[in-house]
């Protein structure tokens, strides 16, 4: 746990949340500013700050609270669909340094928009492979 962690301090009971599910390494609550109803962050009650800090094991646990609670989502909110986002450092957006998921429910005409998308030359390509191959 990290003192400092909002996520630790709600795993812990010291913060109030409202809680969609919860198991021995997982949980998962309403995000307090969400998308749409029903806006559920998923975490692991172990403090890792992001995808390179966490064991695969944990995050396999994570992944299967997060294919639960968008189950869950459609089921008993009758959305159709939903997003998933995990913001991955501050530069991508990570306000709070504890991984998390989030679930967000879709509903028609909502206004939710996805990231811009652009065109992309073969050599542009050719040299990120390059990179990531060197």
């Amino acid at each position: 746990m990290d003192n400092s962690c909002i996520f630790c301090k709600i795993v812990a009971g010291e913060v109030p949340s409202h809680k969609v599910y919860e198991d021995g390494e997982t949980l998962a609550f309403l995000d307090i500013r969400p998308v749409n109803p029903g806006h559920t962050l998923v975490i692991p009650k172990a403090h890792y700050k992001n995808m390179e800090d966490v064991p695969e094991a944990a995050l396999t646990a994570v992944m299967a609270t997060v294919k639960k609670v968008g189950a869950l989502l459609k089921a008993k909110l009758g959305v159709l669909g939903y997003n998933i986002g995990e913001n991955n450092d501050p530069i991508a957006g990570q306000l709070v340094p504890h991984l998390h998921f989030h679930v967000m429910p879709r509903r028609e005409g909502d206004g939710y928009q996805l990231w811009p998308q652009r065109s992309q030359e073969a050599s542009e390509a050719d040299a990120v492979i390059a990179k990531l191959k060197s």
